[in-house]
């Protein structure tokens, strides 16, 4: 038994919010809104590529997610080509990030978050890329 890949992450919230998670990550990450099976609850898949890598579905009235719940959780991470118009873009939408340089590999990261404070990572090859 081994695990092949990840699949997706899901974030949960109101409509409101959903569709504002749904331009974010189509407009400043670049995912792509793609097929869905039919279920009985509203959503959306993103894709990168051919891969729905981000589930948005909407939060029922009944969910109880307290504002402050613990979590681990840090940021999802997407390897991405074309820094310089990633910054670019970041900038022209007031979008503040920060920049980190992996060592011995080259990689450059911007890290930023979504609308609902979920951190992002994007990360690209090189300085220059």
């Amino acid at each position: 038994m081994k695990v092949l890949s990840l699949n997706h992450y899901n974030l949960r919230a109101s409509r409101e919010l959903l569709d504002a998670l749904r331009d974010f990550y189509t407009e400043v990450v670049g995912l792509e809104v793609g097929e869905r099976p039919p279920f009985t609850s509203f959503g959306y898949w993103l894709y990168a590529g051919d891969q729905a890598v981000l589930h948005l579905g909407e939060a029922s009235g009944e969910e109880q997610r307290p504002r402050a719940a613990p979590t681990t959780f840090d940021h999802a991470a997407f390897n991405c080509s074309g820094r310089r118009e990633f910054e670019r873009q970041l900038t022209q939408r007031g979008i503040k990030y920060d920049i980190d340089h992996v060592p011995q590999t080259g990689q450059v990261q911007l890290f930023f978050n979504d609308p609902a404070g979920n951190g992002v990572e994007l990360t690209f090859q090189s300085e220059d890329a």
